[in-house]
């Protein structure tokens, strides 16, 4: 995959949730009852989507929604238990595994896929897929890996106001991506100056629990993938009872750290008197601290006002080293070694 080619995914995710949107989800009457719980099951980028829903359901859904990043799935998983199977490219071998599992312990089944084994297998067994386009990195597909998510547990009258959310997320991020796009000067482009910000420094990104923890780690996420830099994230109140004592040494460091706080409205007070006396603490010690505010009024909208400046950054954070966003060489090698022998 090209830069062209990427800096095209970037500005079309918006588009992608136009397109789920006019898609629709239709599922068959016998998902239409009573769970105990929700299991979004996948890894990486096929992951993300379901980490958002978790958090989003926070405030909108009766039953937890819980993220299962592994080859098995949780013991509690049975015949009252909705499990969303998410891979983009149906072949991703640890969410094929949990996938079996979920069906030998009794719970009802959805796929959500380009295509793959995974679309085979669950087409095969009679559960419900829903085909989204194919491609694509994952990372570049959100908008197609948790738009289906969101639709399907309004759908299911699990949460309310998924639609609604989503349109409203779309009119915010074309606002916003007429101000980060690569046409954009840096002197207007806020994500062109953290990428430069964050060039030849180790970025660390703050959320909140419950608000921006997801938006914290996609933009981790990344500048990993991206950029092919570390990253690292952790969360308000949690960080206050750790990582906040950890300013201290290596100085050398310490220095070229960049804080990145991603804040909302909605966050609570004494989170933001934390934030507030943790810039405070750490002032000196670091190289920069930046701040970032939501835009929107859903939930969605100021999630992924977040996560697009940060897909953003993490793009033009690989420009600034002249490297190519777009391979992830050594993911493709660790899965070929998985691969040997079986």
């Amino acid at each position: 995959m090209t830069v062209e080619k990427m800096a095209e995914y970037l500005w079309g995710l918006p588009d992608q949730f136009t397109s789920i949107l006019e898609q629709g989800i239709s599922l068959p009457q016998n998902y239409q009852r009573t769970y105990s719980n929700i299991v979004i099951t996948g890894l990486g980028g096929s992951a993300i989507g379901g980490d958002i829903i978790r958090t989003y359901a926070l405030q909108k859904a009766q039953v937890p929604v819980i993220v299962n990043r592994d080859y098995d799935m949780p013991n509690f998983v049975n015949e009252d238990s909705l499990v969303l199977t998410v891979s983009y490219s149906g072949n991703t071998e640890e969410t094929l595994s949990a996938y079996q599992q979920a069906r030998s312990q009794g719970a009802s089944i959805i796929a959500v896929t380009s295509g793959g084994k995974l679309a085979d297998i669950a087409e095969e067994n009679g559960y419900a897929v829903v085909k989204i386009p194919g491609g694509m990195a994952p990372r570049a597909a959100t908008g197609y890996l948790f738009g289906p998510l969101a639709l399907i547990l309004e759908e299911l009258g699990i949460v309310q106001g998924s639609t609604t959310d989503l349109d409203e997320t779309v009119q915010v991020l074309k606002a916003i991506r007429e101000e980060i796009h690569p046409g954009v000067d840096i002197l207007r482009n806020q994500a062109k100056a953290i990428a430069r910000d964050m060039k030849d420094s180790l970025p660390i990104i703050w959320g909140s629990t419950a608000r921006s923890e997801t938006a914290a780690l996609r933009w981790k996420g990344q500048i990993n993938e991206n950029a092919k830099s570390p990253a690292y994230y952790n969360m308000f109140p949690e960080l206050n009872h750790n990582e906040i004592v950890g300013f201290g040494m290596p100085k050398d460091l310490l220095s070229r750290l960049v804080i990145i706080i991603l804040r909302d409205p909605g966050d609570h007070a004494q989170v933001k008197k934390r934030i507030e006396i943790s810039k405070e603490i750490i002032r000196t010690h670091v190289k920069k601290i930046i701040e970032l505010e939501t835009q929107g009024e859903s939930f969605l909208a100021k999630f992924y006002s977040l996560v697009y400046v940060g897909d953003y950054a993490s793009f033009y954070l690989a420009l600034e080293y002249g490297i190519n966003p777009s391979p992830v060489e050594v993911i493709d090698y660790l899965k070929a070694e998985l691969a040997k022998g079986k």
